[in-house]
């Protein structure tokens, strides 16, 4: 894999809930290289979706520092903050968060408006699998069709990363592996550093690199040997 990416220093998140603090986020840190498929696993509660936030610039650590190609990303005021979530990061959704009175074009049209260097709109929904499917709108679509419009958005964008929260989460196990290979794809011929959220244990096999969260806590950081093709995963 390339240069480093992503470096996280002691990340923490606090959260008041009335007389109680909730550790969100605990002394997490790690290396991720460009161009890795990353699988981050851990169960509910235990800090993905807080972590994946504070990568995405969606939301601000108590404490701890976040790098990007080299810049400190929790160092941004509001306007660079919009910027790096506008050109860096492209985001995937376990509920997909499209435009419900737009058509899959239009959906993927709003990404491609805020790209500095916009892709053929067809091109992106022909490359995963929807070029037929392109003027339905979101009610007229399967649930993983509706998931690959998300996909599509986001790459419209031509981000340096991908992030996606329990992309497999809504759909069944067939569709989730079309969805799984096809983020796969985006990876490998694109080039998109791509980082998976799921608590599903199975889903880390296919991880260039795998994140296991706890409480928390990062609790192991390691390679993968040899990834293996999401068709040959079974959960």
């Amino acid at each position: 894999m390339g240069q480093t990416i992503i470096r996280a220093e002691h990340l923490s998140k606090d959260y008041r809930m009335g007389e109680v603090t909730v550790h969100a986020l605990a002394d997490a840190g790690f290396d991720i290289g460009a161009g890795e498929f990353v699988v981050i696993l851990g169960p509910s509660g235990s800090g993905k979706s807080t972590l994946l936030n504070i990568l995405g610039g969606m939301d601000s650590p108590s404490f701890g520092r976040c790098f990007v190609d080299g810049v400190e990303i929790t160092a941004f005021d509001d306007r660079r903050m919009t910027e790096y979530r506008r050109y860096s990061v492209g985001f995937v959704f376990q509920f997909y968060n499209l435009m419900a009175n737009l058509t899959a074009r239009e959906n993927v049209e709003l990404a491609v408006e805020i790209s500095r260097d916009p892709p053929d709109i067809d091109e992106i929904l022909r490359s995963v699998g929807l070029g037929e499917r392109a003027d339905h709108f979101p009610s007229q679509l399967s649930g993983g069709e509706q998931q690959r419009v998300s996909i599509a958005r986001a790459v419209a964008k031509n981000p340096r990363m991908l992030l996606c929260d329990e992309p497999t989460g809504a759909l069944d196990f067939k569709t989730g592996i079309t969805i799984l290979e096809l983020l796969r794809k985006v990876n490998r011929e694109r080039g998109i550093t791509v980082l998976v959220i799921t608590h599903n244990a199975d889903i880390a096999a296919m991880g260039d690199r795998v994140i296991r969260m706890r409480s928390g806590a990062v609790i192991e950081n390691s390679m993968n040997a040899a990834p293996i093709d999401p068709r040959d995963i079974r959960w």
